[in-house]
């Protein structure tokens, strides 16, 4: 089993909407034995809350249902329990690198590494503006689970 755990700052946003998609193209590729996804926060603002409506919202009109997933903290198990730990910005990947034991810092990436057509360093958060906000959240999301999709293929092909 490969694990990818997404994480921003309250996994109510960004996070969640990369969680969902991602699962969706696990799905798709018919690798969901194979294959876990999750997401967490850096911070503990919203724990055990839905993602927010706007992320669900916008998420479903692209066809993909965040409703069932509830924010969770980024915990210690996390680094030894996922394959790979994409933050989704600087900010909450140099939060995730101070809380890493050394010998999992390998896991650790900024999901805008796997993006194949947009050239932005984060997937910015959304939270405090409006609309246009989920939609580049999700048009990143959906570039980066793209490339995701070629590495975690990639990794499965090696194990075996």
């Amino acid at each position: 089993m490969y694990k990818v755990l997404f994480v921003c700052m309250g996994n109510i946003c960004r996070s969640p909407t990369a969680h969902g998609v991602f699962e969706a193209r696990v799905r798709e590729a018919g690798l969901g034995d194979r294959v876990q996804v999750d997401s967490a926060g850096t911070h503990s603002y919203h724990v055990g809350a839905p993602p927010d409506a706007r992320s669900q919202a916008h998420a479903a009109r692209r066809g993909y249902d965040l409703s069932t997933q509830r924010a969770r903290l980024l915990t210690a198990g996390d680094f030894e329990d996922f394959d790979l730990i994409l933050a989704m910005d600087w900010d909450n990947l140099a939060l995730a690198e101070e809380r890493c034991p050394p010998q999992h810092a390998h896991k650790l990436r900024r999901f805008a590494e796997f993006f194949q057509h947009h050239n932005s360093p984060v997937v910015p958060d959304p939270y405090q503006g409006g609309a246009r906000g989920f939609e580049e959240v999700l048009d990143l999301v959906e570039d980066g689970c793209e490339g995701l999709m070629q590495h975690v293929r990639r990794s499965l092909a090696g194990a075996n």
